[in-house]
């Protein structure tokens, strides 16, 4: 029961988020939390309906991935909890600012096994990067301040408070504020600076790897500026490709699933790299081949490589520091710097070779049955407008955009680093909520879609206006690829036949679909013009499995 004369807990987050940047917030609705879900929308927070917590996760955290300020997701005791943890899990792994907000049973019922009780802390907290349970209204204030402190501190990442539900209604200490206060991140060092210069300007063929970092610090012009004066190229870590303009002659393509042939051979041939705003992932090293055991590297990241772990050695110059302010100081200190000219005339053969080797020319044998992957990438780099935003779940489908895409100056993209499904479809939805001025598409597979696909439902009540692309080959086929790969049984990678454009016509989007490659151009321009969510059901080969193999 509430305390009377008092601002209760639930309204102190509310304020304390609003405070902190969100402006958006997720959910499917629980009891155990009402009293900090009537209290948003006054905060200045827009709530959105979901059909799943998994859904709802996935949405707040595209929100922080496009905006570089965090969103909440808020779900009821274990089972909401366990629901949206694939989106904390995403969140970590792409190291995005997330507020995961989970009703608790009430503080007298705690540790009886009451209905739907588990200890959110110890087993759902442990995939956020902190987490913590407000039990009492005189310390609320200072947890919240801590943790949202911690969330954009160092690494961002996501945080979880658990709410027993009778500590929400009652009231704070009159005159208690939050204070959220980030540790900020230390200057470059500017011996580091010299030192990776150095290496940088000693090399014969060095490259760039530029993850996310850069473009949360919203450094890409100072990375192509850097790059231009030193004439060294960049490559963009996995899922990161708008953080260098692919139509620059300075870039060499994007590392991990699909990369194109000249990626992993160009990184071979390094002697030395810059790895800068990347964790350095499994993906993103080709299973952690890269840094190669003799190659020289240096890490810029708020929180690098400086000691070994898990075979991923440490890096010769380490650099704790903000990507764009790492890139501002190299710039301010290279001014004087003279390329060599043989690194500038080995330039435009390594473009060549990368422009080689992402080509996706259509199949002129192709003639069905369904389309051609690579037909679908060429139409949509020529058709999709230049600020289109893309969002994409796990599967092969992603390796023809990942290989033969070139993504602009104004271009967007958004995808799991987890590799978790169903992520496409909800975050294609938040992007078109954060941004309605700008057209998104979504690449989607059928057994990613069926996971998600109740939040066309979402898309259409909220007025989000994506564009979906199903790519249907009525299988599990990343998996079912495996299986092949090892002489194994496809097992349990099958699956049935689903129309998924009646699926979206009786949700309230537009749904078509596409059997034969001449109908994917007038249908998507059909699409980007309905002015509503729409969905594009693309029947595609089981033989299509790569760009590189059918099979």
């Amino acid at each position: 029961m509430a305390r009377r004369g008092g601002r209760t807990v639930g309204r102190l987050i509310a304020d304390a988020l609003a405070a902190a940047g969100v402006r958006w917030a997720f959910t499917v609705p629980g009891e155990s939390f009402l009293d900090v879900l009537d209290a948003l929308p006054a905060a200045g927070i827009r709530v959105i309906a979901t059909r799943h917590e998994g859904g709802a996760s996935f949405m707040a955290e595209a929100v922080g991935q496009l905006t570089g300020q965090p969103a909440a997701v808020l779900g009821t005791r274990a089972v909401g909890a366990a629901n949206m943890s694939i989106g904390i899990h995403t969140a970590r792994s792409n190291s995005t600012p997330m507020v995961a907000l989970v009703g608790q049973v009430a503080r007298s019922h705690l540790g009886r096994e009451a209905f739907q009780e588990s200890d959110l802390v110890a087993t759902f907290g442990g995939l956020a990067k902190w987490a913590t349970q407000i039990d009492d209204p005189d310390t609320a204030a200072a947890q919240l301040g801590e943790g949202l402190a911690l969330m954009h501190s160092g690494r961002p990442g996501p945080v979880l408070f658990a709410l027993p539900e009778d500590v929400l209604g009652e009231a704070v200490p009159a005159g208690v504020r939050v204070s959220v206060a980030p540790l900020a991140a230390p200057p470059p060092d500017d011996a580091a600076v010299e030192e990776v210069l150095a290496l940088l300007a000693a090399a014969k063929r060095p490259v760039i790897l530029a993850g996310g970092g850069v473009s949360a610090a919203g450094a890409r012009a100072a990375l192509v500026a850097l790059s231009e004066r030193l004439e060294v190229p960049v490559m963009a870590a996995w899922r990161r490709p708008t953080v260098f303009p692919n139509d620059h002659p300075h870039y060499l393509g994007m590392t991990g699933y699909g990369a194109p042939a000249n990626v992993r051979a160009r990184l071979d041939e390094a002697d030395a790299l810059l790895v800068i705003g990347s964790r350095l992932n499994e993906i993103a090293t080709f299973d952690y081949r890269f840094p190669r055991p003799r190659q020289r590297w240096a890490h810029v990241d708020l929180a690098p490589r400086n000691t070994a772990v898990a075979g991923l050695r440490r890096a010769n110059i380490c650099v704790p520091a903000d990507a764009g302010a790492f890139l501002l100081a190299a710039l301010e200190r290279s001014r004087t710097y003279k390329s060599p000219k043989a690194r500038v005339a080995t330039l435009a053969a390594d473009r060549a070779a990368y422009l080689a080797a992402s080509s996706l020319p259509d199949d002129p044998a192709w003639a069905g049955p369904g389309v051609g992957p690579a037909h679908v990438t060429n139409v949509l780099q020529r058709v999709a407008p230049a600020n289109t935003i893309f969002t994409t779940d796990a599967g092969n489908f992603g390796l023809w955009l990942a290989r033969g895409f070139k993504f602009g100056a104004e271009h967007g993209f958004v995808g799991p680093t987890s590799g978790a499904m169903g992520y496409g479809l909800p975050s294609a939805i938040a992007a078109s909520l954060v941004a309605p001025d700008r057209p998104v598409i979504a690449l989607v597979g059928d057994g990613g879609l069926a996971m998600t696909m109740s939040e066309l439902e979402t898309a259409v009540r909220t007025g989000a206006r994506p564009v979906v692309l199903a790519f249907d080959n009525r299988r599990y086929g990343t998996i079912a690829m495996h299986q092949r790969n090892v002489g194994l049984a496809e097992t349990a990678t099958g699956l049935g036949p689903m129309d998924f454009a009646a699926i979206a016509r009786a949700m309230g989007a537009q749904g078509a679909r596409v059997t034969r490659d001449s109908e994917f151009e007038p249908a998507l321009r059909d699409a980007l013009a309905a002015n509503k969510a729409a969905l594009l059901h693309l029947e595609i080969d089981p033989s299509w499995v790569t760009p590189d193999s059918h099979g």
